[in-house]
């Protein structure tokens, strides 16, 4: 059998993401004895042996994605099974700036000497998880697909288990491989009774044979929860808290952004390529979801202590509104939900990159109350926390108050108010924006320990280290010049 090997040409994200893993694999195998004698007395300054390392991992990753933001040729390959075009490469780029993102802010929890010689499977791993998300918005066919999830999650399991032994860490892993593997199953089962039903596992060929039965509303219901455990919607979240929680910080803004804006993705393709013609029933679906996901989620932030767990809370609520944008079922949705991720990568990785910062500085300690007067010792960092959850928050003019508007917009783009649905519709964005005042009242909690609670003993002021300021510098842009920069939406639109 003949293979056309053209066929990667095709697949320039893939193909350089798989040259980026090999090379840091290398640079990993050819270092590593050196890192295993490393021995580091207590009490003794220590310093990274392999400093370079993550710079060079940063600078693979920025080639990556200076080489792919460009204009993506429209081509399906491998017998249909994966496609690309302009709007994929949009997703692709997106994903891969938070990626970057979380590799630059990971810096100074790698070189902690319990951490430095772990470095190497941090980074492939991450990587891993960015090639099975790839995988994920390319698919075309069920089966890659869902090869695609798999690649992302295994690897995901292991990122969160990473830091053993400390904290929950391994109790966290555990708890996520237990849920992922369950919604996996769940999710496979669905497309085996779609298969069933249709007799195909292309998205096209599955959209032409598909009618409202009850084996393929079944099939769709099953697909979406799925898809819902790894966007942490209610009721499927109840692994959320636990799994951040105890998980590293780095990992676990990196599970909260680019994770779950991969998974909102291809939630967003199947549903508007596959099940097309059931929209009237995942609509529904959607409502029921977005409201509970949205209202459960603030309520329970309200009582949170423990500010990775109040984030886990936030990032429920926030994958509510992400599904919000694809109610619409239109051209908007996905322009909508492609700018509502690209803000939310930014305001969440900088809130989670000032909570991995102090974190270190303040002997692992990531209560609320540990925040009290930080404005007193570390302004920079209060001040740009305070940005951050303002974009989460809404308000303007920062970026988020700019996302959240075009998401409400798609929701009732093609809604029309005399109709059931379009009331529906309506009423579903007015209960978000309700919501939308009662998440600005938990964080503002966290403003209101930074500048106005007492601290009978603060935190130490502390110099960030560089790859933490340039983080920040990179994600505080992002919140306050995305919003007002309208050339970001108008690139997202146009592809």
């Amino acid at each position: 059998m003949n293979i056309d090997y053209s066929q990667f040409l095709n697949m320039i994200p893939e193909v350089t993401l798989m040259a980026v893993l090999v090379i840091v694999f290398i640079a990993d195998f050819l270092t590593a004895p050196r890192v295993a004698a490393v021995k580091v007395a207590e009490g003794e300054t220590f310093k990274n042996p392999r400093g370079w390392f993550n710079c060079l991992v940063c600078a693979l990753l920025l080639a990556h994605l200076l080489i792919n933001i460009g204009s993506t040729p429209e081509a399906t390959t491998f017998s249909g099974m994966y496609i690309t075009n302009g709007p994929i490469g949009v997703i692709k780029t997106i994903l891969a700036f938070g990626t970057l993102i979380v590799l630059i802010q990971s810096r100074e929890w790698m070189s902690r000497p319990d951490t430095f010689f772990k470095e190497g499977e941090f980074y492939l791993l991450t990587l891993s998880t960015l090639l099975g998300m790839n995988f994920m918005v390319s698919a075309n066919h069920f089966l890659l697909f869902f090869l695609g999830l798999e690649l992302a999650s295994v690897p995901m399991a292991c990122l969160v288990a990473l830091d053993k032994y400390r904290h929950n860490s391994a109790e966290a892993g555990a708890k996520f491989i237990i849920t992922a593997t369950f919604s996996s199953g769940v999710m496979l089962y669905g497309i085996s009774l779609l298969y069933g039903a249709t007799g195909t596992l292309y998205f096209e060929d599955m959209a032409a044979a598909l009618t409202a039965t009850p084996l393929t509303i079944v099939g769709m219901v099953f697909f979406f929860s799925g898809l819902g455990f790894k966007l942490s919607l209610v009721p499927f979240h109840f692994w959320t808290a636990d799994s951040y929680q105890g998980a590293p910080t780095t990992v676990t803004g990196y599970l909260s952004v680019v994770s779950k804006g991969a998974a909102a993705f291809a939630l967003c393709a199947i549903l508007m390529k596959v099940f097309a013609s059931m929209v009237d029933y995942w609509q529904y679906m959607l409502f029921i979801v977005i409201v509970l996901s949205i209202t459960v989620a603030n309520l329970f932030a309200i009582h949170q202590k423990d500010l990775k767990r109040f984030m886990a809370y936030s990032s429920i609520s926030q994958a509510g509104y992400i599904v919000l944008a694809i109610v619409g079922n239109g051209a908007m949705s996905a322009s909508a939900l492609s700018f509502y991720v690209l803000i939310y990568i930014a305001a969440n990785m900088a809130v989670f990159t000032i909570i991995s910062s102090i974190e270190e500085h303040n002997g692992g300690r990531v209560d609320m109350d540990s925040y009290n007067g930080l404005y007193q010792t570390n302004p920079r960092l209060a001040f740009l926390m305070t940005l951050a959850l303002f974009s989460l928050g809404g308000i303007p003019p920062f970026a988020g108050m700019f996302s959240k508007f075009f998401v409400f917009m798609a929701a009732v783009e093609s809604a029309d108010i005399c109709t059931t649905v379009g009331a529906l519709a309506y009423s579903v964005v007015f209960i978000a924006l309700i919501n939308t005042v009662i998440s600005l009242y938990y964080y503002l909690l966290i403003v209101k320990a930074m500048y106005i609670k007492p601290n009978s003993s603060p935190l130490p002021n502390f110099k960030s280290a560089t790859s933490t300021k340039l983080a920040l510098a990179v994600c505080t842009a992002g919140v306050i010049l995305f919003g007002v920069c309208s050339m970001v939406y108008h690139w997202i639109a146009l592809a």
